[in-house]
């Protein structure tokens, strides 16, 4: 269980940094748009995270609330994410504003999962 979980988290980590380097590339770029490198990447990272939630909630027989909570906001963002990308998937370009948002968003997951101490399972 310990190698599905360690390989899950692998997937998720790949999947946000997939989401970001298909933004960050385009940092320079006049037009902004959504790569399926992009959409890819967001849509990896939140099946991974549920599958990795479940698995360490499965492990662990009372997770902490504060846990419990940091995961449901890190989904909501993650969420988020997913539906802007996946509604802007089909057009030849998006707003300078979208393009910022979705990176905010992305970094301000990732910031959650680093510097929210919530008292998290063992990894």
């Amino acid at each position: 269980m310990h190698f599905l979980r360690e390989l899950f988290l692998v997937l998720h980590l790949l999947g946000f940094a997939m989401l970001f380097g298909g933004l960050f590339v385009q940092v320079r770029e006049p037009v902004k748009r959504i790569h399926p490198l992009m959409r890819d990447g967001i849509g990896t990272a939140v099946v991974a995270g549920l599958v990795l939630f479940g698995l360490i909630s499965s492990e662990t027989p009372h997770p902490s609330t504060a846990w419990q909570y940091k995961m449901l906001v890190k989904l909501a963002v993650a969420v988020v994410i997913l539906v802007f990308t996946m509604m802007n998937m089909r057009k030849e370009r998006i707003s300078t504003k979208l393009w910022a948002g979705l990176l905010l968003l992305t970094v301000a997951n990732v910031c959650l999962a680093v510097f929210w101490n919530a008292a998290a399972p063992s990894l």
